[in-house]
């Protein structure tokens, strides 16, 4: 059976309204969380991530009211992430409407929140999200305690370093390896956003979407690079990705999902139309 690809809108939120930058930094605001939601929901979005990207940095939990508010306008797959710390914290998410979490710093800082969280919720609630940026190596011998890919057409190396805290804080640890223990600690899928090409428009870093695909057997999510629907259709067919979510060609009106949609299906990729 061929599973069907799936287009995923990001809602960045920060004080109840929805944001959109460039590599994690300069955001400019894009609308109400609940309104974008419902209009997501009615274009015929596969799912919906909603994101409070400083709940961590912040260090003070997710704004409980704004998901109950969401969750009572959409109704397709609405996962929520943000200050989410402990199995309580995902309880609460769960009850206040969300399908699934995602776990980004709390999972990099105690991993055995996937794992509890996974034993109790299930597996198909658990999203490990994880931000990485590239690293630049002339030699494997650089880097050897790293999962390196050579790079393609160039005589050099890269690994991909996990960030936290929205991005601000590099911890030394290697994307693709933190990938495989989530995976191996019960989360059922993993969020994987390229910092470096996070906004910038010029299409998903094809190289770590692909390298995740061939490492992890749980579904990947490309994230961070849309800028049209060729970059989407990439996203599947160059990067292996199993969903593709985008922010900034949805949020400003660029592309509808329907247009997203049927260029995929006109390209053989199956899509829930």
């Amino acid at each position: 059976m061929t599973l069907t690809k799936r287009i995923i809108p990001c809602l960045d939120v920060t004080k109840g309204r929805v944001v959109k930058g460039i590599k994690f930094l300069e955001l400019k605001d894009a609308g109400d969380a609940v309104q974008l939601g419902k209009f997501y929901d009615e274009q015929g979005a596969d799912e919906l991530v909603f994101l409070d990207i400083t709940a961590s940095s912040d260090k003070r939990k997710i704004l409980i009211d704004l998901v109950e508010r969401t969750s009572e306008q959409v109704f397709i797959p609405f996962t929520v992430g943000g200050g989410i710390r402990t199995v309580k914290d995902i309880k609460e998410i769960l009850r206040a409407g969300a399908d699934k979490v995602s776990l980004n710093t709390s999972a990099v800082k105690n991993p055995n929140v996937i794992r509890e969280g996974a034993k109790i919720f299930g597996s198909q609630c658990i999203v490990t999200a994880i931000d990485a940026k590239r690293v630049y190596i002339n030699s494997p011998e650089e880097a050897k305690d790293k999962i390196i890919i050579k790079l393609q057409n160039k005589e050099k190396y890269c690994y991909w370093e996990v960030y936290i805290h929205g991005g601000r804080t590099p911890t030394g640890k290697d994307a693709i390896q933190w990938g495989i223990d989530a995976q191996n600690l019960g989360s059922g899928e993993i969020l994987l956003t390229s910092m470096d090409m996070d906004g910038v428009k010029e299409g998903y870093d094809l190289e770590l979407t692909k390298a995740f695909n061939e490492k992890l057997s749980v579904p990947i999510i490309a994230s961070g690079g849309a800028g049209n629907p060729q970059h989407i259709i990439e996203a599947f067919t160059k990067g292996k990705a199993d969903a593709a979510l985008a922010a900034s060609i949805f949020h400003f009106g660029e592309y509808t999902i329907e247009e997203v949609k049927n260029l995929c299906q006109k390209e053989g990729i199956p899509m829930r139309i």
